[in-house]
């Protein structure tokens, strides 16, 4: 769907108007997506949630402000694309199911990831937000999330595998807190380097 040469604006520009899941979508598409060529912390995600459909700003819930909290930083920093950009690996909400979101449709990254990452050359941080994320950025990972995360120190300081910062994780964070106590200051040391 991309080429290597066609600029980023154009790229993001066709993100917007893609309707290549339309059929599946249940609330139809809506790509959410945040990315500037010159950010240097990259949100590698699942897919946006039920109020980020309906606001289009990504993060924009419960889950985001565990995020920001995480990351140490406030709403303008997160929301300035010229420091952080947020690629999910399903653009739009794949809706819900029995037990939650559903997964992304697995048409998005393919059509659109490689394209868009070629142009996020100023990286220096990647945060790798749950399961999905961590099968495409950590090589294609086989290992569960817990374990992923446990060996955060594998990749860091330039990728760190994360659980997912959904209330609904509560259960995962409470049975690792090591993730809060031990992992998020340095999580945090490291993204006051790059803001």
């Amino acid at each position: 769907m991309t080429t290597s040469t066609e600029p980023l604006e154009a790229i993001l520009s066709r993100v917007a108007a893609c309707k290549l899941c339309d059929p599946h979508l249940p609330h139809g598409c809506r790509p959410v997506v945040q990315a500037d060529r010159g950010a240097r912390i990259l949100i590698a995600g699942q897919a946006p949630g039920r109020r980020v459909h309906d606001s289009g700003v990504p993060f924009d819930d419960p889950s985001g402000d565990r995020l920001r909290d995480w990351m140490g930083i406030d709403r303008g920093a997160f929301y300035d694309p010229n420091i952080v950009s947020i690629l999910p690996m399903g653009f739009c909400y794949p809706g819900t199911g029995a037990h939650g979101d559903l997964p992304p449709r697995p048409e998005c990254a393919p059509a659109w990831r490689e394209a868009i990452l070629e142009h996020l050359t100023s990286v220096e941080l990647t945060l790798v937000v749950g399961g999905y994320a961590q099968r495409w950025h950590l090589s294609g990972s086989t290992t569960s999330v817990t374990e992923a995360v446990t060996h955060w120190r594998r990749t860091w300081p330039s990728v760190l595998p994360m659980p997912h910062p959904s209330p609904r994780n509560r259960v995962w964070l409470k049975r690792n807190p090591w993730f809060e106590r031990d992992v998020v200051p340095r999580l945090r040391a490291r993204v006051g380097t790059l803001v």
